[in-house]
């Protein structure tokens, strides 16, 4: 038996990079999952790949009325909803004094808001499923903070402290929250980046993770393994937050 058969998840920004890997984990291991994005030929090739037991449905986290729409249609496919990853997310980098209006609030709607929408969504369906996970990805930026990114920073910083609120709201309905930390983790948003190599390999353990890596955790946090776990942050960033 996999280690969440039986259970039905959403997984957000899953056309790529961790969110493939989250979808394609939870899957191996009984899962059926839900992958969303914006990006529709690579969401639809991730569901593909995975075969019967996943769906691709096109979603902006930061619209309200296509979160219901996805519930809906996830319902409709494989029944109540018990997991969450909200995974999607993005970053804009500039200086404080270079950072548009338009262009933090981007980050905002899409990193905090997006997340807040997903939590509101599912909770219904969890209610009815009689159990849930919901795991937020947020970043060691959320735990400290880095320059030229402000509004990633703040962002993810939010995402801590919501997952605490719903952890406490929700566990009532035997619904838990917690959020996911990664430090460098070798994805298409980070490969190219100069300051991401430099930030791993200066670290303990001095490479970046592979989104193989984080998928186990969130697995775990998914999984009934978890099971007293929430309100919680889970830290993977090869030690880094200990310097």
């Amino acid at each position: 038996m996999g280690r969440v058969d039986s259970k039905v998840v959403i997984v957000t920004g899953g056309a790529r990079g961790m969110g493939a890997a989250f979808a394609r984990k939870l899957a191996a291991e009984g899962a059926k999952v839900v992958i969303t994005d914006v990006l529709t030929e690579a969401g639809q090739a991730v569901a593909a790949e995975i075969g019967d037991t996943a769906r691709f449905f096109p979603l902006d986290v930061t619209d309200e009325a296509a979160w219901n729409d996805v519930v809906a249609q996830t319902e409709a496919a494989f029944g109540p909803i018990s997991g969450l990853v909200n995974n999607a997310g993005i970053v804009h980098v500039d200086p404080i004094e270079k950072l548009s209006e338009a262009d933090y609030r981007k980050v905002i709607d899409v990193n905090q808001v997006g997340v807040f929408l997903g939590m509101k969504a599912v909770i219904g369906s969890m209610r009815r499923a009689g159990v849930g996970s919901i795991v937020n990805i947020s970043s060691t930026g959320g735990l400290i903070g880095y320059s030229n990114i402000l509004g990633y920073v703040a962002s993810k910083w939010a995402v801590r402290g919501m997952s605490k609120t719903a952890a406490q709201e929700f566990a009532a309905d035997n619904v838990r929250v917690n959020s996911v930390h990664p430090g460098i983790v070798a994805t298409e948003m980070v490969a190219a980046s100069e300051r991401s190599a430099s930030i791993a390999a200066n670290q303990p353990i001095a490479r970046p993770a592979t989104p193989e890596e984080l998928a186990n955790m969130v697995l775990f946090l998914i999984s009934d393994d978890s099971s007293y776990s929430t309100g919680a942050e889970f830290i993977a960033d090869g030690g880094f937050t200990t310097q």
